[in-house]
């Protein structure tokens, strides 16, 4: 990856090329750009909202209207403000989407010569394959999708079923995945980790059995869609041992990043294969001109929203994710959360990546196993104060939840000088910890329709919405 930046120069010139030929391009001047610096001033950073009129004429039949011809594909996916968004998957843009994933496999393969993962069954806990039409175009969510873009010579090796996989209802899914996996050579494992966990769970009710005792060649656990880190100690104890594993950065729009290394931190950005990459300082959110940086421009350590320019046809896509380079030899990131799953009801601004360390530093020390958690805001009316309300899952509760709670207290004072100040302003009370009944993230999650799939619980809410649902499954201290 030496070639990054001369790779992400020869992309934008690319996409532009194809790019004029299109409607979005007419619209903003394709045929007079020629450097990056035009390309900014031209083409505004949008969101799926903003983007939505173009999706529209696409889903009426028309040609050539954000990249050439149609897409092969639309990726379903649901929106906070525009409902359910329509993401083009075009036949340029669809080799990113499944080649980044071999390639996952190679780096791990070539790095550590574990090359018997290959040899068993494989299973990836995805939404269902089917597909419907949304203007002539298939549509499904994408891990659906990605269920048609295996190869055949993987096929042999997949599991569950096709018609396994085509069951909405989770539970009824789990229990048939269960039936169709227990008895089999299981050498790689796939999904998002709560989900992943529930999998296990099911394993080890069945049989009474440890993952890896029931399934002696597994070894290489596939995970993202969220921080690993709140998951991973359960999750090595139901295995019984820790196992590699490889973190994956993909969504709907693209698949950006994935760990190419076992011995380095961070996932390797994938700079070579259709998307060019903005980066808008996070304290640019909302500013009518914000400042957009090119790869040589980015430094280590400095949080920033990502935005893509691809041959998919997004131009200037804010994909509502926040990242962080944690190397720039080669360019290797962390996500540190979403644009819309923050707290800052009193000015804090406190996000994802701070709550998560705050509480995995108080759970190593105390010996703690975190199932799930959220956090929202408690707005107090009248003469009290204010506070951060923590709903959390715990396998087993800490002995004295109250010295936990003021540990997780001081640790997001320390990760974050603005809740430090209103701590220490009295203007908001030391955070609050609402321990959560085993099972209630995921008979709360069964209660909105979101049990299984690719769904997650948002780390934070900036609202009273989740946090008001959560208080159902509250045990009482």
């Amino acid at each position: 990856m030496h070639t990054a930046l001369e790779d992400q120069e020869r992309i934008l010139k690319e996409l532009l090329k194809t790019g004029r030929k299109t409607q979005f391009g007419k619209d903003h001047g394709f045929n007079n750009i020629n450097t990056y610096a035009e390309f900014s001033q031209a083409v505004p950073l949008r969101d799926y909202e903003a983007f939505k009129p173009y999706i529209e004429l696409i889903k009426q039949g028309k040609h050539n209207i954000l990249w050439k011809g149609v897409p092969i594909y639309f990726a379903k996916t649901s929106g906070t403000t525009s409902g359910t968004k329509y993401i083009p998957i075009t036949k340029d843009s669809v080799d990113n989407h499944f080649d980044t994933a071999r390639n996952a496999f190679f780096c791990y393969m070539t790095e550590t010569g574990n090359y018997s993962c290959a040899d068993g069954k494989m299973i990836f806990l995805s939404g269902s394959p089917e597909l419907e039409r949304v203007g002539g175009i298939p549509t499904g969510r994408l891990s659906g999708i990605s269920n048609h873009l295996i190869p055949r010579y993987l096929r042999t090796n997949q599991l569950p079923s096709y018609e396994t996989n085509c069951i909405e209802d989770w539970e009824t899914k789990l229990e048939k995945i269960v039936d169709e996996t227990i008895d089999q050579n299981m050498t790689v494992i796939s999904g998002i980790p709560p989900w992943v966990q529930m999998y296990f769970d099911r394993l080890e009710q069945r049989s009474g059995k440890k993952i890896k005792e029931l399934f002696p060649n597994f070894s290489v656990l596939v995970q993202g869609g969220v921080n690993f880190d709140p998951y991973k100690a359960k999750l090595f104890e139901s295995i019984g041992q820790k196992i590699d594993t490889i973190e994956t950065y993909p969504a709907s729009e693209g698949f950006f990043a994935f760990q190419d290394s076992q011995k380095h931190e961070g996932l390797l950005l994938n700079t070579d294969f259709g998307i060019f990459f903005e980066f808008m300082p996070v304290q640019e959110i909302g500013k009518p001109d914000p400042k957009r940086l090119t790869l040589k421009d980015v430094k280590v350590g400095e949080n920033y929203a990502l935005i893509i320019n691809s041959n998919a046809g997004l131009w200037g896509y804010n994909i509502g994710d926040t990242i962080k380079f944690v190397s720039l030899d080669p360019y290797r990131i962390i996500v540190t959360g979403r644009i819309k799953h923050y707290i800052s009801a009193f000015g804090e601004h406190v996000i994802g990546e701070e709550v998560e360390y705050s509480l995995m530093k108080a759970a190593e020390k105390g010996g703690v196993k975190i199932t799930e958690f959220t956090v929202a805001p408690m707005v107090e009316q009248g003469r009290g104060r204010s506070y951060h309300e923590w709903f959390v899952e715990f396998e087993d509760r800490p002995a004295n939840l109250d010295e936990f709670t003021a540990e997780v207290d001081l640790n997001l004072r320390q990760k974050n000088i603005y809740y430090d100040d209103l701590i220490a302003g009295n203007i908001l009370q030391t955070l609050k910890i609402r321990p959560v009944r085993k099972n209630g993230f995921i008979d709360y999650m069964k209660s909105v329709g979101k049990l299984g799939g690719q769904n997650k619980v948002p780390r934070l809410s900036n609202d009273r919405k989740i946090a008001d649902e959560l208080s159902k499954y509250v045990q009482e201290v």
